[in-house]
């Protein structure tokens, strides 16, 4: 997948894959990127939450390879649900990352953790803080503006309030866990969808029958994930420290039948995180 793109509503290029770093401290972030660079990752996501763009910026600003070869893409604080504090999170995100510019900034999420799913859409808070994405879009310090974990609902109050739609909405989907609703939406008003977790947090990889299809294909369930993503159009975030499986995650020059995809989609739900409180880790994972 190397090489190969989505291009967003506005024109600019996305890597069809991208390298995710949550729950990565700065200093194993800052290899891992470095690691992840080298092996020809070209999309780097990270997030103001996470507390490691420190770790993101060093690791592009010590690589060979060109910034304008990468795509780095962070978010705002959720907790951050006026223009203000939006401003002054998005200010220390550029000073962390060290960069004059960043090429995808999201919104992290409708509502604060501690309301995520909640009856409060923050609707009017939402549509302050994407006047300021559009701000920093208009004035080139940001190359495409978009959401992450947003409903139609959320989507909705943007589009219909705002002069710029978003460009990217990114929610979690993997098999046995894909929104078709909010990707047939997002897709018909021209938003790409990004696919965080891919993996399913790993416990994925662990499913017989998915095991027994990765081998007609001779490889890896993670493999067969990221290309089930793929398939379906949407733009994988995927994570790993380990070199092997980091290289494995770029090598699928395979495609899964119309059988196997049918079969895919409607697979019955594989818990993410196995028997742990989903709310309790999930700040941490996205």
């Amino acid at each position: 997948m190397l090489n190969k793109y989505y291009r967003l509503s506005n024109g600019v290029k996305i890597p069809k894959i991208g390298f995710g770093t949550a729950m990565m401290d700065n200093l194993t972030t800052q290899s891992t990127v470095k690691k992840a660079i080298d092996l020809g990752y070209r999309l780097i996501d990270t997030a103001y939450i996470y507390e490691n763009e420190v770790g993101v910026g060093n690791a592009i600003n010590s690589s060979d390879i060109d910034r304008k070869e990468l795509f780095v893409t962070t978010k705002i604080d959720p907790s951050a649900k006026n223009y203000l504090d939006a401003k002054q999170n998005l200010d220390k995100s550029f000073q962390n990352l060290n960069s004059d510019y960043i090429d995808l900034l999201l919104i992290h999420s409708p509502q604060p953790w501690n309301e995520f799913r909640g009856e409060n859409h923050y609707l009017k808070e939402n549509i302050a803080i994407w006047k300021l994405l559009e701000e920093f879009y208009e004035s080139d310090l940001v190359r495409a503006i978009g959401v992450s974990n947003f409903q139609k609902i959320d989507l909705d109050n943007l589009i219909d309030n705002c002069e710029i739609k978003p460009m990217v909405n990114q929610v979690l989907a993997h098999i046995s866990n894909t929104p078709f609703d909010i990707i047939d939406y997002s897709r018909n008003e021209e938003v790409l969808v990004e696919a965080y977790s891919p993996l399913a947090n790993s416990k994925i990889l662990n499913n017989p029958n998915l095991q027994i299809m990765a081998e007609e294909y001779d490889v890896t369930v993670a493999q067969l994930c990221i290309k089930y993503c793929i398939e379906l159009g949407l733009l994988p975030i995927v994570k790993s420290e380990d070199t092997e499986h980091m290289k494995e995650n770029l090598d699928f020059n395979f495609k899964i039948s119309h059988l196997d995809m049918e079969y895919l989609e409607h697979i019955e739900r594989i818990s993410s995180y196995g028997d742990l409180d989903y709310m309790s880790i999930y700040s941490k994972q996205i």
